[in-house]
Protein backbone atom coordinates (compact mmCIF):
# COMPACT_ATOMS: atom_id res chain seq x y z
CA UNK A 1 0.00 0.00 0.00
CA UNK A 2 2.70 2.16 -0.23
CA UNK A 3 5.67 3.48 1.87
CA UNK A 4 4.91 3.52 5.49
CA UNK A 5 3.98 7.02 7.08
CA UNK A 6 5.94 8.36 10.34
CA UNK A 7 2.67 8.37 12.28
CA UNK A 8 1.87 4.80 11.08
CA UNK A 9 5.04 3.49 12.23
CA UNK A 10 5.03 5.25 15.56
CA UNK A 11 1.87 3.87 16.36
CA UNK A 12 3.31 0.06 15.71
CA UNK A 13 6.14 0.90 18.28
CA UNK A 14 3.85 2.44 20.78
CA UNK A 15 1.75 -0.72 20.63
CA UNK A 16 4.92 -3.22 20.73
CA UNK A 17 6.31 -1.45 23.79
CA UNK A 18 3.10 -1.60 25.58
CA UNK A 19 2.58 -5.41 24.54
CA UNK A 20 6.33 -6.09 25.91
CA UNK A 21 5.68 -4.57 28.86
CA UNK A 22 2.16 -6.28 29.38
CA UNK A 23 3.96 -9.50 28.98
CA UNK A 24 6.81 -8.13 31.53
CA UNK A 25 4.39 -7.23 33.81
CA UNK A 26 1.75 -9.13 33.50
CA UNK A 27 -1.23 -8.86 35.55
CA UNK A 28 -0.44 -5.54 36.71
CA UNK A 29 -0.25 -4.29 33.34
CA UNK A 30 -3.62 -4.93 32.41
CA UNK A 31 -5.27 -3.69 35.77
CA UNK A 32 -3.90 -0.53 35.43
CA UNK A 33 -3.95 -0.32 31.55
CA UNK A 34 -6.91 -2.09 30.13
CA UNK A 35 -10.51 -0.46 30.06
CA UNK A 36 -12.33 -1.55 33.11
CA UNK A 37 -16.23 -1.47 33.47
CA UNK A 38 -16.56 2.27 35.66
CA UNK A 39 -18.26 0.62 38.67
CA UNK A 40 -14.89 -1.78 38.82
CA UNK A 41 -12.59 -0.89 41.36
CA UNK A 42 -9.60 -1.22 38.66
CA UNK A 43 -11.22 1.36 36.93
CA UNK A 44 -9.25 4.85 35.81
CA UNK A 45 -10.12 7.39 33.69
CA UNK A 46 -6.65 6.86 31.61
CA UNK A 47 -7.43 3.74 30.26
CA UNK A 48 -10.05 4.97 27.85
CA UNK A 49 -6.52 6.11 25.93
CA UNK A 50 -3.89 3.13 27.31
CA UNK A 51 -6.67 0.42 26.22
CA UNK A 52 -5.92 1.41 22.85
CA UNK A 53 -2.35 0.11 23.00
CA UNK A 54 -2.71 -3.27 24.83
CA UNK A 55 -3.50 -6.91 23.19
CA UNK A 56 -4.42 -9.76 24.57
CA UNK A 57 -1.94 -11.87 22.68
CA UNK A 58 0.36 -12.40 19.65
CA UNK A 59 -2.18 -13.02 17.25
CA UNK A 60 -4.69 -9.87 18.41
CA UNK A 61 -1.80 -7.24 18.23
CA UNK A 62 -0.03 -8.93 14.56
CA UNK A 63 -3.43 -8.29 12.94
CA UNK A 64 -4.28 -5.16 14.18
CA UNK A 65 -1.19 -4.07 13.54
CA UNK A 66 -0.81 -5.51 10.23
CA UNK A 67 -4.84 -3.90 9.35
CA UNK A 68 -2.93 -0.55 10.48
CA UNK A 69 0.11 -1.09 8.36
CA UNK A 70 -1.97 -1.78 5.58
CA UNK A 71 -4.43 0.90 5.43
CA UNK A 72 -3.13 3.38 7.73
CA UNK A 73 -0.22 5.07 5.56
CA UNK A 74 -2.42 5.06 2.71
CA UNK A 75 -5.50 7.47 4.32
CA UNK A 76 -2.62 9.07 5.84
CA UNK A 77 -0.89 10.09 2.87
CA UNK A 78 -4.48 11.19 1.60
CA UNK A 79 -6.11 13.49 4.47
CA UNK A 80 -2.80 14.45 5.90
CA UNK A 81 -1.23 13.36 9.83
CA UNK A 82 -3.75 15.66 11.65
CA UNK A 83 -6.85 14.04 10.23
CA UNK A 84 -5.46 10.69 10.49
CA UNK A 85 -4.45 10.98 14.33
CA UNK A 86 -8.24 12.33 14.84
CA UNK A 87 -10.31 9.24 13.21
CA UNK A 88 -8.05 6.68 14.51
CA UNK A 89 -8.19 8.28 18.32
CA UNK A 90 -11.56 9.18 18.18
CA UNK A 91 -12.84 6.07 16.64
CA UNK A 92 -11.19 4.81 19.72
CA UNK A 93 -12.92 6.67 22.09
CA UNK A 94 -16.30 5.66 19.99
CA UNK A 95 -15.54 1.92 20.38
CA UNK A 96 -14.86 2.60 24.14
CA UNK A 97 -18.16 4.21 24.68
CA UNK A 98 -20.02 2.07 22.22
CA UNK A 99 -18.41 -1.43 24.36
CA UNK A 100 -19.29 0.30 27.37
CA UNK A 101 -22.97 1.28 26.67
CA UNK A 102 -23.32 -2.24 25.92
CA UNK A 103 -21.55 -3.39 29.21
CA UNK A 104 -23.55 -1.58 30.79
CA UNK A 105 -26.68 -2.73 29.45
CA UNK A 106 -24.88 -6.33 30.14
CA UNK A 107 -24.68 -5.40 34.27
CA UNK A 108 -27.83 -3.35 34.81
CA UNK A 109 -30.28 -6.42 34.57
CA UNK A 110 -28.37 -8.10 37.40
CA UNK A 111 -27.54 -5.44 39.39
CA UNK A 112 -30.73 -3.88 39.98
CA UNK A 113 -32.61 -7.55 40.20
CA UNK A 114 -30.02 -7.44 43.28
CA UNK A 115 -31.44 -4.06 44.63
CA UNK A 116 -35.28 -5.27 44.43
CA UNK A 117 -34.46 -8.34 46.02
CA UNK A 118 -33.29 -5.94 49.15
CA UNK A 119 -29.69 -5.76 48.90
CA UNK A 120 -28.17 -2.37 49.09
CA UNK A 121 -25.15 -0.80 46.66
CA UNK A 122 -22.67 -1.91 49.44
CA UNK A 123 -24.00 -5.47 49.41
CA UNK A 124 -24.32 -5.91 46.23
CA UNK A 125 -20.67 -4.52 45.55
CA UNK A 126 -19.59 -7.23 48.37
CA UNK A 127 -21.96 -10.02 46.37
CA UNK A 128 -19.64 -9.93 43.59
CA UNK A 129 -16.23 -9.81 45.24
CA UNK A 130 -17.23 -12.95 47.41
CA UNK A 131 -18.82 -14.52 43.65
CA UNK A 132 -15.48 -13.95 41.86
CA UNK A 133 -13.32 -15.51 44.56
CA UNK A 134 -15.67 -18.29 45.02
CA UNK A 135 -17.45 -19.10 41.62
CA UNK A 136 -20.53 -19.33 42.79
CA UNK A 137 -23.16 -17.58 41.10
CA UNK A 138 -26.66 -18.32 42.91
CA UNK A 139 -27.40 -16.32 46.08
CA UNK A 140 -31.35 -15.54 46.13
CA UNK A 141 -33.11 -18.20 44.31
CA UNK A 142 -35.50 -15.63 42.52
CA UNK A 143 -33.15 -14.48 40.17
CA UNK A 144 -31.65 -16.17 37.65
CA UNK A 145 -28.33 -17.72 37.49
CA UNK A 146 -27.76 -16.44 33.86
CA UNK A 147 -28.56 -13.00 34.78
CA UNK A 148 -26.13 -12.86 37.62
CA UNK A 149 -22.92 -14.37 35.22
CA UNK A 150 -23.72 -11.40 33.10
CA UNK A 151 -23.32 -9.24 35.30
CA UNK A 152 -20.40 -10.64 36.97
CA UNK A 153 -18.74 -11.30 33.30
CA UNK A 154 -19.27 -7.82 32.12
CA UNK A 155 -17.58 -6.55 36.06
CA UNK A 156 -14.52 -8.42 35.43
CA UNK A 157 -14.09 -8.19 32.12
CA UNK A 158 -12.00 -5.30 30.84
CA UNK A 159 -11.42 -3.99 27.00
CA UNK A 160 -7.79 -4.31 25.64
CA UNK A 161 -6.93 -3.92 21.85
CA UNK A 162 -6.74 -1.17 18.70
CA UNK A 163 -9.46 -2.85 17.26
CA UNK A 164 -12.07 0.28 17.72
CA UNK A 165 -9.42 2.51 16.41
CA UNK A 166 -8.47 0.14 13.39
CA UNK A 167 -12.21 -0.06 12.26
CA UNK A 168 -12.23 3.61 12.53
CA UNK A 169 -9.36 3.82 9.96
CA UNK A 170 -10.94 0.56 7.59
CA UNK A 171 -14.20 2.40 7.67
CA UNK A 172 -12.75 5.56 6.38
CA UNK A 173 -10.40 4.03 4.16
CA UNK A 174 -13.80 2.65 2.78
CA UNK A 175 -15.56 5.65 2.24
CA UNK A 176 -12.34 7.74 0.74
CA UNK A 177 -11.86 4.73 -1.62
CA UNK A 178 -15.19 2.85 -2.06
CA UNK A 179 -14.43 1.55 -5.23
CA UNK A 180 -10.84 0.25 -4.89
CA UNK A 181 -10.18 -3.06 -5.29
CA UNK A 182 -8.66 -5.43 -2.70
CA UNK A 183 -7.35 -8.63 -2.56
CA UNK A 184 -7.62 -10.72 0.52
CA UNK A 185 -6.05 -14.31 1.40
CA UNK A 186 -7.32 -17.32 -0.69
CA UNK A 187 -10.02 -15.40 -2.64
CA UNK A 188 -8.81 -14.85 -6.45
CA UNK A 189 -11.05 -12.05 -7.15
CA UNK A 190 -10.50 -8.49 -6.09
CA UNK A 191 -13.45 -7.18 -3.88
CA UNK A 192 -13.96 -3.14 -3.49
CA UNK A 193 -13.28 -1.80 -0.15
CA UNK A 194 -16.79 -0.68 0.30
CA UNK A 195 -17.67 -4.59 -0.05
CA UNK A 196 -15.19 -5.97 1.59
CA UNK A 197 -15.05 -3.63 4.60
CA UNK A 198 -18.99 -3.33 4.78
CA UNK A 199 -19.18 -6.93 5.15
CA UNK A 200 -16.98 -6.92 7.52
CA UNK A 201 -18.97 -4.51 9.74
CA UNK A 202 -21.95 -6.88 9.19
CA UNK A 203 -20.50 -9.26 10.15
CA UNK A 204 -19.18 -7.83 13.40
CA UNK A 205 -23.01 -6.51 13.48
CA UNK A 206 -24.71 -9.06 13.54
CA UNK A 207 -22.54 -10.82 16.29
CA UNK A 208 -22.61 -8.10 18.72
CA UNK A 209 -26.86 -8.04 18.21
CA UNK A 210 -26.91 -11.72 18.47
CA UNK A 211 -23.35 -12.78 20.77
CA UNK A 212 -22.84 -15.54 18.31
CA UNK A 213 -19.27 -15.05 16.81
CA UNK A 214 -18.35 -15.44 13.03
CA UNK A 215 -14.75 -14.01 12.58
CA UNK A 216 -12.30 -14.45 15.34
CA UNK A 217 -12.68 -15.54 19.27
CA UNK A 218 -15.98 -15.46 20.95
CA UNK A 219 -14.57 -12.98 23.56
CA UNK A 220 -14.55 -10.33 20.38
CA UNK A 221 -15.84 -6.95 21.71
CA UNK A 222 -17.90 -6.72 18.77
CA UNK A 223 -19.58 -3.01 20.26
CA UNK A 224 -16.19 -1.47 19.82
CA UNK A 225 -15.64 -2.37 16.58
CA UNK A 226 -18.87 -1.22 15.37
CA UNK A 227 -18.28 1.86 17.55
CA UNK A 228 -14.92 2.40 16.04
CA UNK A 229 -16.51 2.13 12.61
CA UNK A 230 -19.24 4.47 12.86
CA UNK A 231 -16.97 7.14 13.93
CA UNK A 232 -14.92 6.62 10.86
CA UNK A 233 -17.64 6.15 8.35
CA UNK A 234 -19.32 9.59 10.03
CA UNK A 235 -16.07 11.64 10.03
CA UNK A 236 -14.23 10.42 6.92
CA UNK A 237 -18.19 11.31 5.06
CA UNK A 238 -18.67 14.50 6.64
CA UNK A 239 -14.78 15.40 5.79
CA UNK A 240 -15.12 14.07 1.87
CA UNK A 241 -18.93 15.86 1.57
CA UNK A 242 -17.98 19.30 2.74
CA UNK A 243 -14.23 19.84 2.76
CA UNK A 244 -12.75 18.07 -0.37
CA UNK A 245 -14.67 18.62 -2.82
CA UNK A 246 -11.82 19.92 -5.12
CA UNK A 247 -10.37 16.07 -4.82
CA UNK A 248 -10.61 13.46 -6.96
CA UNK A 249 -12.07 10.18 -4.71
CA UNK A 250 -11.32 6.43 -5.96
Amino acid sequence: MGRITDTVKGLLIVNVIFFVGSLTLGDKAFELFALWFPKNDYFQIWQIITHMFMHGGAGHIFFNMFALYMFGSHLESSIGQKKFLFIYFFSGLGAAGFQILFTYFEFSPGYQAYLSAGFSPSEVNDFIQSTIASGQYRVDPNIPQEVTEKMIGAYVTPMVGASGAIFGVLAAFAVLYPNLPLYIMFIPVPIKAKYLIGGYFLFDLYSGITGQAILGPSNVAHWAHIGGAVIGFITMWYWKKNSFNDRRWY
